[in-house]
């Protein structure tokens, strides 16, 4: 089996309403976390914001597909609390980055694929759409007081009313209800014209040292994490919505890795893929890389152009409409339950493999192993839950 997808140049790349509608699908997810570590770890927000791009692009003309790439989530959290260093960062990219070349290249991740049943894996995704539809409801939405809820309330009901409509894509209004919101309410012009300047990447060389302690407090939490959601559930996710198309982990793995081990050195933030991400895109209309091309074309204008003032310019966005996004990202995520609802010990299973990745420390690990065990107990016979 290749370890590449085929040539990207032959997959089709659309750009139209549909695509650019379904480019927005993951930005309450990606956002947040980009301006957290930013400020958290003193990184170049230039460097970061450009190479955020630059990764989207290439992962939507490589797989032409609607594969987003996002911020590692479990390294986004430790630097954010911790205030990490962006040296530190960097070398755990580059750790994390060999670690999956590793797995890759020895197929020790096909053998993984095929011990991880399915039940762990809608687990590992339906404990993702409870961490994020909690952020949604409880940080996002309220963000704005009254005229926030009104906003988010107006968003919603026209989510629901558009879903699914090609002529109309719902993401595109509810955007428009956003920037409408800010230019009444929320624009600045002088802080917007004090950002704009021209910005490109740094060149950063991680020492050994760096690579040593970034291994440590990063990467390894950060590894359960991307074998489940990363890497199975994205798998997966691709099945269900591409069964035509064969996109192997191996694959997902190597291409996650080539991502990290180029971003430490132009002072990106280390990245992944994410069944989420796939989910929100696909959700909101996207059927093609095109969509992901065009994500990855709005973080390079704002880090060539804007990142001077990045934190200041992304507040004029409002949050209740990120808000509104993101819960239906997790609403999606968490519809994929469906096709095992049918098969009780599954669904026991896979909810069980939720609460523990959603309310645990570490908890797509401990979901991961405790999901898979219970699941392979029952199949024996050692552990029975009735019909």
């Amino acid at each position: 089996m290749p370890l590449t997808a085929s040539p990207p140049l032959r997959r089709l790349i659309r750009f139209d309403r549909n695509e650019l509608a379904g480019a927005f699908g993951d930005l309450g997810t990606d956002l947040p976390l980009i301006i957290g570590v930013i400020a958290a770890s003193g990184m170049d927000s230039a460097s970061v914001l450009v190479m955020f791009g630059l990764m989207q692009v290439f992962s939507g003309l490589w797989y032409g597909l609607p594969m987003p790439v996002q911020p590692l989530k479990a390294f986004a959290a430790l630097v954010i609390a911790q205030k990490i260093p962006g040296r530190v960062i960097y070398g755990g990219g580059l750790a994390i980055g060999v670690s999956m070349l590793v797995l890759a290249a020895t197929g020790l991740i096909d053998a993984l694929a095929r011990l991880v049943p399915k039940p762990v894996i809608r687990g590992i995704q339906f404990g993702l759409a409870l961490q994020l539809a909690t952020l949604a409801l409880k940080d996002y939405v309220p963000a704005d007081g009254l005229g926030g809820y009104a906003l988010a309330a107006a968003a919603f009901t026209a989510t629901v009313a558009l879903l699914g409509n090609r002529r109309w894509p719902a993401a595109l209004v509810v955007i428009a209800l956003g920037v409408i919101y800010a230019l009444i309410f929320k624009l600045d012009l002088a802080t917007a014209q004090k950002a704009f300047a021209f910005h490109g990447p740094s060149w950063h060389t991680p020492s050994r040292a760096d690579i040593l302690t970034g291994a440590v407090l990063l990467a390894l939490p950060q590894i359960p994490l991307s074998l489940g959601n990363s890497i199975l559930a994205t798998k997966q996710v691709l099945h269900d919505h591409f069964p035509e198309r064969h996109i192997t982990v191996r694959q997902i793995s190597f291409t996650y890795a080539l991502m990290n081990l180029v971003n430490p050195f132009l002072g990106g933030f280390p990245v992944c893929h994410g069944s989420g991400g796939l989910a929100g895109h696909y959700a909101f209309g996207a059927r093609t890389g095109g969509s992901v091309v065009l994500y990855g074309g709005l973080f390079l204008v704002l880090g060539l152009f804007f990142s001077q003032g990045f934190a200041q310019v992304v507040q004029i966005f409002p949050l209740p409409v990120l808000g509104v996004l993101l819960l239906f990202e997790a609403l999606t995520l968490a519809a994929l339950l469906r096709d095992i609802a049918g098969t009780r010990a599954d669904l026991l299973v896979a909810l069980l493999v939720g609460l523990l990745c959603a309310g645990l420390p570490y908890g797509y690990l401990v979901g991961l192993v405790v999901g898979t065990t219970i699941y392979y107990a029952m199949r024996r016979g050692w552990v029975g839950i009735g019909k």
